[in-house]
């Protein structure tokens, strides 16, 4: 590894020491180190300030939000990361902090696979000013609340077909990484990440026979804001936020990107499923 990419939650008290941990390891071995966080004093004389696109590999530490952001920061250009739990759920970071040393030797030896996810792309056409604005997800994109607790009407197609009018609260447009995000509070399905699909699931919908559809993944979401008293709120995994209103158009499609997650030989799906979601099985 030549060029090692950090980023890392410093919000997190144990973070600065894991990161030190890790740029003493890799510059030892004569790797460089780039981070776009502001870097505590200490650090500054391993890692470099500069953009971590073009990294060779990415260490995130914190949460799966800090997970999300290292994909959002490199762009179109996506090296594998391996993501470091700080604390938290962390369906995203499965390298736990008691297990950072040894998860640094099996990466130098390359002892690791790779989980490839698909990601969103998410393109906003404002019907007042004709303008747009184009975001990524690797999780989800969600739209919906606002200044008051009255219902959105949304309309829905998919492939140029129309699929229904969602009265609801807001709506949901998930990846399988994302299924065990904010749609499965919303009561979406867990999805595999496997699986070539994205799920679109309304909030609090007014209907009861209203239920999330799962669709191929190069499909065509087109949802059009038809009726609402607000503005609602529209964020792009939870990193990027915008202002949506009545008449605008957001258009989900699949991304050119694809995030490549670095995970351990012990640290399969279906294991972090039962860890974290803490499955028992039933007793009798």
């Amino acid at each position: 590894m030549k060029r090692i990419g950090i980023v890392a939650n410093f919000t997190k008290p144990v973070a600065e020491d894991a990161v030190r941990k890790l740029a003493e390891y890799w510059t030892e071995r004569g790797a460089t180190l780039t981070s776009e966080d502001d870097i505590p004093g200490g650090l500054e004389r391993m890692i470099s300030s500069a953009p971590i696109a073009g990294a060779d590999l990415v260490f995130a530490l914190g949460g799966d939000g800090t997970m999300l952001r290292a994909v959002r920061l490199m762009g179109e250009r996506q090296a594998p990361v391996v993501g470091v739990n700080l604390g938290g759920l962390g369906f995203l970071t499965t390298v736990t902090l008691d297990r950072l040393d040894d998860a640094l030797k099996l990466v130098e030896g390359g002892q690791y696979g790779i989980s490839e996810r698909i990601i969103l792309r998410g393109t906003i056409r404002q019907a007042q000013t004709g303008g747009g604005s184009e975001y990524h997800a690797l999780n989800d994109f969600a739209m919906g609340w606002g200044e008051t607790t009255r219902v959105a009407t949304l309309e829905i197609t998919v492939n140029g077909e129309a699929v229904t009018s969602y009265v609801c609260d807001g709506l949901i447009v998930s990846t399988p990484t994302g299924s065990t995000g904010h749609s499965l509070s919303a009561g979406g399905p867990i999805v595999h990440p496997g699986c070539d699909v994205m799920i679109v699931n309304p909030i609090c919908p007014h209907t009861l026979s209203n239920r999330p559809l799962v669709l191929a993944a190069d499909s065509v979401v087109e949802i059009q804001i038809t009726d609402t008293p607000k503005k609602l709120l529209f964020s792009a995994d939870g990193q990027e936020h915008a202002l949506v209103a009545e008449g605008d158009r957001l258009t989900i499609t699949r991304s050119n990107r694809t995030a490549r997650i670095v995970f351990l030989e012990d640290t399969r799906y279906f294991s972090l499923l039962r860890q974290k979601l803490h499955w028992r099985g039933s007793s009798v």
